[in-house]
């Protein structure tokens, strides 16, 4: 079944309650504002603190924008770019974009002119949704995307080489357009993170859609009186397919645009949240503004809050059970997944396994799961070996990149580039990324390991471990440390500290400096070794 189907079901079933809430809580609201679909009302500052929309005008407005996109000459399978902020907008437009039987194609909010030029151009997009944020990027590329024949502008003042998006689809018909869809139709196409390199465009069919929404409901149980929050952006599988889970069963979602712990608390306490996930920065955020007593848990209105999940990176066990020793009535759980198997849930922790801490757990709903040598042959339980998976999430191929889908897909196969182990028990434990792995004088590190080492000291607020080239080893671990505020450390303090590890192990070389991250929560270490490795070359030579 189309996942467009469970929208029109949801609209019939539910059509006055509220689907989407938008939260900005950088405007204070002198009233509560819901959204009309004939409201060409913008609001202003003081007033757009929140918006809602009801499951009948979601529907509604998905279907005046497939239909505006159809008028406009889209036919099935046409590629539709979406560039927008997190917004109540957001969802609709995708949604359109799917009934139309076009293709969604969400691109990164960070991406300069030349990326996004280069994504739409990757994608063979036709047309493009854009909002306020990106008139000026877009103006350096108006003129280089020939194969764009439409660009809709979602807001006030609408640029002059755009359509006002508000404006058209008030004359477009409500009613659901006549196009038929199945479960092998392309449905989306997303972005890798961009973390290596040039992001590669992720075909995947409305298949894999459906899927990431029943195996999320089917872990997390969510019931249609959960309510969810939604922090990180929408143009990235983890935040939607989370998302996804509540969207089956009819139940209201919260998208906040800000990730302040008080932000975060407030949205969870005013709105009644159930679920929240969270990625790693912001949890820690959480706790340490609590430890500091920045915020004060009795201002807020927790009581409901019965679950938090996280994912998107390596957790760090550590935060786990401070977070747990805060928050201990919560169902927690630890969610793997890529983009390429269409988002978190191919691994999951499960939320009775909490003595299980540290791993990511066991295959997930309908997915198998297995670890294996260079070879391709599975390894021994305790062995390290990179982590497969395979289901009906994994995604069909990387558009126009025939020789990247042929080094990971391998006979229904995903090979993820993660390094894993299986315990006695079955649970799988990330160890780190294929291509992170440091060799050091024939020794293998993987810096996860190393990195949830340091975190367990109280002034570490963030660490990266990354290798530098030595001219003798080949490479050393080299640490850079996020120190939390109001905290003090030095580099023989930390030294000491990281005494209990195994020699070999140790990092030869700390670096205090700000940890980057993307917005899906994950550490930019290629950003890091174009700064620290470089550097490292230049000392080498000077020692010669």
């Amino acid at each position: 079944m189309p996942i467009t189907e469970i929208l029109a079901r949801n609209a019939q079933l539910y059509g006055d309650e509220t689907a989407l809430v938008e939260i900005n809580p950088e405007f204070q609201p002198e009233s509560r504002i819901t959204w009309r679909e004939y409201s060409l009302m913008q609001p202003q500052p003081g007033e757009e603190f929140r918006r809602e929309l009801t499951w009948s005008e979601f529907d509604t407005k998905a279907n005046r924008f497939a239909n505006l996109l159809l008028t406009r000459g889209c036919r099935k399978g046409d590629r539709v770019a979406i560039l927008l902020m997190n917004s109540i907008e957001w969802l609709p437009i995708y949604f359109g974009v799917l009934k139309a039987g076009a293709i969604a194609v969400p691109l990164n909010y960070r991406y300069t002119a030349d990326e996004i030029k280069y994504c739409l151009e990757k994608a063979d997009c036709t047309m493009l949704v854009f909002g306020p944020e990106f008139i000026g990027r877009m103006e350096e590329i108006c003129d280089r995307i020939p194969k764009i024949g439409h660009m809709f502008y979602v807001g006030e003042d609408c640029p002059t080489f755009a359509d006002s998006y508000d404006h058209m689809i008030r004359f477009c018909s409500s009613h659901a357009p006549d196009v038929s869809l199945t479960d092998d139709d392309y449905g989306a196409i997303y972005y890798s993170s961009g973390t290596t390199g040039f992001p590669k465009a992720i075909l995947h069919a409305h298949r894999a859609l459906m899927h990431a929404a029943l195996t999320e409901q089917n872990h997390h149980g969510q019931t249609h009186d959960d309510v969810f929050l939604c922090i990180p952006p929408l143009y990235h599988t983890g935040a939607k397919m989370h998302w996804f889970g509540s969207f089956l069963v009819g139940g209201k979602a919260v998208l906040l645009k800000g990730t302040k712990p008080e932000w975060i608390l407030k949205a969870v306490s005013d709105e009644k949240c159930t679920i929240v996930w969270l990625l790693v920065p912001w949890a820690q955020d959480i706790l340490d503004a609590i430890e500091r007593g920045d915020v004060k848990l009795s201002d807020y209105q927790l009581d409901q809050w019965r679950l938090m999940h996280i994912g998107a990176q390596p957790v760090p066990p550590s935060l786990i059970r401070r977070w747990l020793s805060v928050f201990p009535h919560h169902d927690y759980d630890t969610n793997y997944g890529l983009s390429e198997s269409i988002g978190p849930g191919c691994v999951h922790l499960g939320l009775g396994n909490i003595d299980k801490v540290g791993a990511i757990g066991k295959a997930g709903y309908g997915w198998s799961v297995k670890i294996v040598d260079e070879n391709g042959q599975p390894v021994k339980r305790g062995e390290v070996g990179e982590l497969c998976v395979s289901g009906p999430g994994v995604m069909l191929c990387y558009y126009k990149d025939e020789k990247s889908t042929e080094e990971v897909l391998r006979d229904g196969w995903l090979f993820t580039g993660d390094m894993a182990m299986e315990d006695e028990d079955g649970f799988i434990f990330l160890v780190d990324r294929k291509k992170d792995v440091i060799i050091t004088g024939g020794e293998n590190l993987y810096p996860v390991q190393i990195e949830d080492y340091i975190r367990r000291h109280e002034a570490v607020k963030d660490v990266a471990v990354i290798g530098l080239p030595h001219p003798r080893l080949g490479e050393i671990a080299a640490a850079i440390v996020e120190v939390k505020p109001g905290f003090t450390l030095t580099e023989e303090q930390l030294n000491d500290f990281c005494a209990g590890m195994p020699r070999y192990k140790r990092p030869r070389k700390i670096i205090f400096a700000d940890v980057p991250r993307n917005p899906t929560g994950k550490i930019e270490k290629p950003k890091l070794r174009s700064i620290y490795c470089g550097e490292s070359l230049v000392a080498q030579q000077i020692e010669k």
